[in-house]
């Protein structure tokens, strides 16, 4: 009885507005948890990487003080061994290394050379080996021109196929000239100089790795001997730091790519960089598990609250599902207000409010459908094509006018629109129709328009945003028929750059195509050739057969001139009987072809007065676009004066001017 009378007790609280504030700090405390259990996981992880880091530190500098000392002893003994070798004549070096060969506990083999790199003596002898000479290698090079002893990059054995270094020590004769080297080979594959490191355990993703000086993978316990390839990772950010010297710890990618605790230290007698890394995914893995425990703790609590809070809240939402089946009556027009009967104020308040927006709402709508029919009246009458656009970009309205001067037929969707506008047009109209979306910029754009019987349209369209107490409500646009007035504007174009007489370019013309010919040879060096030519013998045909049987002869040389040069090739009538010809993306070659079948065509080109025949042939300079040439004045100029140069020549030339020589050369 207790405990039931507790649950009513706890249901007639959640009917208030306590209850429902109870709800939502028990939302609240959910929302605590789960912030908790991130901020642990952050400062969590922060602690966890500064103690491992430290551990690495350790680490790391005993690793690299033991190679250091591993390899100082090797180096020591073969400066040992370079004081026995020391004043020894070269047939006795092999017996001295074969009495020393107790080294061969640390190299693989020993080898002397002199001091042209040839070797002297090795030991154990292999084939081969004496007399071969290391004048090129990088040790070599190396190791004579310093007093130090030196410990070369990694290189494959020829006869073992194994991962081997060479520690060399110089030799010195009298008066401290370099002598040679004693060197002995490290096997890095099976020797013993890193097989203490191959039982460090550091965890189970840990990893001790060795590079040399330039960044090669020396030493990895999980690294694929037996392909014999030597990986670089020069390109790690930290690893390029601890080439150059640095020594630290830090958190990056480790060789694998993989997140990674890292700590780099030198190790100086032989520019070796030690590098011990942990991946975070394992040293964070203990911190992830306490966490994931913590988690599941947390949801198992949050599941029990689920349930209990859902008895709670359908008991607390009753009324409201009761003012939810009245709003959809409402809706529906079964009812026209509500009449909601609860004990919470907070309702009855929605409640009132509903009804007085419902009231007010029908009354806007009255007042909308009044204008809507006036809206209509006046598009539908308006004799200019206009529609009304969504936000979405939707057209929702086309007006008679729009429908008869476009050819369309309602209903009319969105595609047959886009499908009607030309295709060359129709990718720039859509991505401007979207930014004016997008932006509420006004829709301004001249574009081709299929009509229905097959004629293509100019139309001339115009939209502006719509905006109401502030908010956009859609777009109006307006559609122009511009064909006439695009047609006379192409033809006045044509005309002004055309010559009437022979319908070819006239000087404005031909001046604008040979800039933009210039413009393109400075940009990109597209070569192309200019020729400027006048008719010899023309000043008879106007006096004697009169200038309309001059004309004649222009119009028939503009023809076989037009006829005889290339599609892409421009030609123009200069004025008078000057033509000039442009040839883009020619050579010198080329153009030289065209112009002698130019000047053999003009030269066929007859017209008859009174019995009598005319006939002409033309002078012609030509020249290729050359360094230099920042104006079109300097081409024509040089054309021009190569055209002169053809006529002095006795005519019926052709003259190709030569700026680079100073010449003009005759070609006929």
């Amino acid at each position: 009885m207790r405990i039931s009378a507790r649950i009513s007790s706890l249901a007639r609280s959640m009917g208030s507005l306590q209850g429902r504030l109870l709800a939502g700090l028990v939302s609240t405390w959910v929302v605590i948890v789960g912030m908790l259990l991130v901020m642990a996981w952050l400062f969590g992880k922060g602690l966890v990487d500064d103690a491992n880091l430290a551990h690495l530190r350790y680490e790391s500098r005993l690793i690299a003080d033991g190679l250091t000392d591993e390899i100082d002893r090797r180096l020591r003994s073969l400066v040992r061994l370079e004081g026995r070798l020391r004043g020894a004549e070269p047939e006795e070096h092999g017996g001295i290394l074969e009495d020393n060969q107790v080294l061969l506990e640390w190299f693989e083999g020993i080898m002397v050379t002199g001091p042209d790199g040839v070797v002297l003596a090795d030991w154990p002898v292999v084939p081969g080996r004496p007399g071969l000479e290391t004048v090129d290698t990088e040790y070599y090079r190396m190791v004579s021109h310093s007093p130090w002893p030196y410990v070369s990059e990694p290189f494959t054995g020829r006869a073992s196929g194994d991962d081997l270094v060479l520690m060399l020590v110089p030799r010195f004769g009298e008066g401290g000239a370099f002598g040679g080297l004693v060197g002995g080979m490290v096997n890095l594959t099976r020797g013993d100089l890193f097989r203490r490191l191959e039982h460090i355990r550091l965890g189970e993703s840990g990893h001790v790795s060795v590079f040399s000086a330039s960044g090669e993978l020396l030493f990895h316990p999980r690294r694929l001997q037996a392909t014999g390839r030597r990986d670089t990772y020069s390109d790690l950010p930290a690893l390029e730091l601890a080439l150059d010297g640095w020594e630290g710890e830090t958190m990056t990618n480790d060789v694998y790519g993989e997140p990674a605790l890292m700590s780099y230290r030198q190790v100086w007698p032989a520019s070796w960089v030690v590098e011990v890394a942990l991946p975070l995914s394992q040293v964070r893995a203990p911190l992830g598990g306490y966490l994931g425990k913590l988690w599941w703790t947390w949801l198992i609590v949050a599941v029990l609250l689920m349930f209990g809070m859902r008895m709670l809240i359908k008991r607390l939402l009753t009324p409201l599902h009761r003012l939810e089946r009245q709003i959809a009556q409402v809706g529906a027009g079964a009812r026209r207000y509500l009449a909601l009967s609860t004990n919470m104020e907070e309702l009855r308040q929605v409640a009132s409010s509903f009804n007085r927006l419902e009231h007010e709402r029908l009354a806007a709508l009255e007042h909308l459908r009044d204008r809507q029919a006036f809206l209509d009246a006046v598009l539908g009458s308006t004799p200019i094509g206009m529609f009304v656009a969504d936000l979405k970009g939707h057209l929702n309205y086309l007006n008679p006018a729009l429908l008869e001067l476009l050819g369309l037929e309602p209903p009319v969707g969105a595609s047959d629109w886009w499908q009607r506008i030309h295709p060359d047009d129709r990718q720039g109209t859509q991505d401007l129709w979207r930014h004016s979306l997008s932006t509420g910029n006004d829709f301004m754009r001249q574009l081709r328009f299929h009509h229905a019987d097959g004629v293509t349209l100019w139309v001339e369209v115009h939209a502006s945003q719509v905006r109401g107490s502030g908010q956009p409500l859609g777009f109006v646009g307006m559609v122009k028929d511009i064909t006439e007035r695009r047609q006379q504007e192409a033809l006045q174009r044509w005309e002004a750059e055309h010559d009437p007489l022979t319908g070819l370019l006239n000087r404005r013309g031909f001046e604008r195509r040979l800039e933009e010919a210039l413009a393109e040879y400075a940009k990109t060096g597209t070569p192309s050739v200019l020729a400027l030519f006048d008719l010899d013998y023309f000043k008879p045909i106007n006096d004697e057969g009169g200038h309309a049987l001059g004309d004649e002869m222009l119009r028939r040389i503009g023809q076989v001139v037009a006829w005889e040069v290339r599609r892409s090739d421009h030609v123009a009538r200069q004025g008078g009987d000057e033509f000039a010809v442009l040839l883009p993306s020619c050579t010198i070659k080329q153009a030289v072809e065209i112009a002698e079948s130019l000047r053999r065509v003009v030269s066929e080109v007859t017209v008859t007065s009174e019995g009598k025949v005319y006939n002409i042939s033309l002078s012609m300079g030509v020249t290729a676009f050359q360094e230099g040439d920042h104006a079109i004045d300097t081409v024509l100029a040089r054309a021009d004066a190569a055209s002169y140069e053809a006529k002095a020549k006795g005519r019926n030339t052709v003259i190709v001017a030569d700026i680079d020589s100073g010449l003009i050369d005759s070609l006929w």
